[in-house]
């Protein structure tokens, strides 16, 4: 009977080993079957996998320095830079406390007030003046704010009009703010003043950009024949816990890891997703600071009456219909909305592309290539739902994720859309198609015919800046190298908008995070020979609720912008 058994055992060795061996010698030919083929199973059965195998999340270092600096080594050009940018979107905070600040010590939006302060002289307003709303920030208790901080916003609006610019909001630094706005139409004109986040909250939310990047985290899909394994992925990992797979990219050195499978290696990875949002990230305490109808986006009431009368220009200022641009000077929106419709106070001269036949002639012969994240994706499904000719190409890419084409043979016209490359929160996107817009960038021949559009804001909210400075700067040595070889490349450039708030999106996605991002962005992009689709202020002066993909009526005025860049009227358009 034993002999029996170790003969047996013999034989179930010697296949083992045989099976090990054949696996090992045709581990390539496994490796590179076809991607395409195998996508849907691929797709299909990491869904399956990721109902059933836990993915364990690591302890993060709570270190700042640990994410913001991995990669290549900036020059000290680079770093000068940094520091500059740094510099300018340094917001102020409330001032020290050995003990958390209580809530009823908060800025409270129900008791602060806001009063529209008189003109200089008499007491009425003309087109082309400037207007001032003095903010003042009081507590739970009512008592007034001495210190600034608070994240406010600012509109000046009339719903009977469809009219509306927004505001810029000066911090005293004393609990006062002013709202300043230009008058821009004739009629009825409303002040209307928003906190977002009071000065605690915004102090919550710069430590956890800066302590807390892990609080999305991402996974990849290891597979080998029947074997697969899920781990943790993101831009820093400490190193500490496990093995890594370093995935950092080869040309412009933007960093990116996994944790290394048990048993499978780094080259076997087949997906990218995001893993989900991590939680608990705050106190009890600190959660009342982030309540919606309490102290996020809450409207602060007038003590006075909060609108005004405009009336014509004065006699010495020559306008043109109903409107006249403000001076140049004091204050300087991009546009303003009058009849639902954007109105640029600089630059190109806009065109309603209110036809599909207009959109058609504008896009005749032109590749338009779409980078970016899924609000730029909204305008490739805008313009394919409008125009009729646009055929979508189907290229098996899953919804939402891409890449998408669409072509029309008749008029010559192809349009692309990508998304850039990680961090990017979408659902599961196959390694192959993870591109840095940067690198693509490089692979355009470009010229006259060839638009690039680019929007790359909203999946860098939950890291520190100089990750986003990092990215930018790749794209921006992309775009100069595309635009001398090609000057005639028309580069437009989506800012980034408000959105809708509650607790939870504040914490990863507030809109505090967006204005610090879009103040980077025009920065860098400052000029270059690029055009700017001010998304920001588009979303802020419309009266619709702001939401992260915005309704058609925005979208459309959006789109209106970028085809009036693309097919300008006889007037030279504005750089950023």
């Amino acid at each position: 009977m034993c002999r029996n058994l170790s003969k047996y055992t013999l034989v179930f060795l010697i296949l083992a080993l045989s099976g090990l061996y054949f696996l090992l010698r045709n581990i390539h030919t496994v490796e590179n079957w076809n991607c395409h083929t195998i996508s849907a199973l691929y797709q299909l059965q990491s869904r399956i996998q990721s109902s059933f195998v836990p993915v364990n999340l690591p302890t993060f270092h709570h270190n700042r320095t640990f994410c913001a600096h991995l990669g290549q080594k900036p020059s000290p050009e680079d770093e000068l830079e940094e520091r500059y940018l740094l510099d300018s979107i340094a917001w102020p905070g409330p001032p020290p406390r050995s003990t958390p600040t209580a809530l009823r010590q908060t800025s409270d939006p129900v008791h602060s007030l806001f009063a529209i302060l008189p003109t200089k002289g008499a007491r009425e307003w003309h087109v082309g003046d400037q207007l001032e709303a003095l903010v003042q920030m009081h507590d739970f208790q009512g008592r007034p704010k001495r210190y600034g901080g608070d994240f406010i916003l600012a509109r000046l609006h009339s719903p009977e009009l469809g009219a509306g610019v927004a505001g810029k909001v000066l911090d005293h630094r004393n609990g006062f703010y002013s709202a300043m706005f230009p008058l821009l139409w004739v009629g009825s004109a409303q002040v209307e003043i928003t906190l977002v986040h009071s000065s605690e909250a915004v102090a919550v939310l710069r430590r956890l950009r800066d302590e807390r990047p892990d609080r999305v985290f991402f996974k990849s899909l290891f597979r080998l024949g029947f074997l697969s394994e899920t781990t943790v992925c993101n831009m820093c990992l400490p190193p500490d816990h496990q093995p890594l797979c370093n995935y950092t990219d080869l040309y412009t050195g933007e960093p990116w890891y996994c944790y290394k499978p048990k048993m499978l290696s780094c080259d076997t990875r087949i997906n990218h997703a995001k893993g989900g949002y991590l939680k608990h990230l705050i106190t009890n305490k600190e959660a009342l600071l982030f309540q919606s109808g309490v102290n996020i986006k809450v409207r602060i009431h007038a003590s006075g009456p909060d609108r005004i009368n405009v009336l014509p220009p004065r006699k010495e200022i020559d306008v043109e219909s109903s409107s006249i641009k403000p001076e140049p000077l004091k204050l300087a929106p991009s546009g303003y909305y009058y009849e639902d419709s954007w109105r640029p106070l600089s630059g190109v001269a806009l065109h309603q592309f209110n036809e599909s036949s207009d959109i058609t002639q504008c896009l005749k012969n032109k590749v338009i290539n779409m980078y970016g994240d899924s609000t730029v994706r909204q305008w490739f499904e805008y313009l394919i739902a409008l125009v009729p000719g646009l055929k979508e190409f189907n290229l098996d890419s899953p919804k939402n994720v891409g890449p998408f084409m669409a072509v029309d043979s008749t008029h010559n016209i192809l349009l692309k859309y990508r998304c850039h490359g990680p961090p990017i929160r979408f659902s599961t996107v196959m390694s192959t198609e993870l591109r840095y817009i940067s690198n693509e960038l490089d692979g355009l021949s470009g010229g006259p015919n060839t638009v690039v559009v680019l929007s790359i804001w909203a999946h860098f909210s939950t890291f520190p800046v100089e990750v986003y400075i990092r990215r930018l700067r790749h794209i921006r040595r992309s775009l100069v190298r595309l635009l001398e070889r090609a000057p005639g490349t028309i580069v437009v450039i989506r800012s980034g908008n408000l959105q809708a708030l509650d607790q939870e999106v504040s914490l990863y996605n507030s809109d505090w995070y967006s204005l610090q991002l879009d103040e980077v962005l025009r920065s860098m992009f400052k000029g270059l020979n690029v055009l700017l689709v001010d998304a920001w202020q588009m979303s802020l002066a419309h009266h619709l609720p702001h939401a992260l993909h915005p309704p058609p009526v925005i979208v459309k005025n959006m789109i209106d912008t970028l085809l009036s860049y693309v097919c300008p009227e006889k007037k030279k358009s504005q750089l950023i």
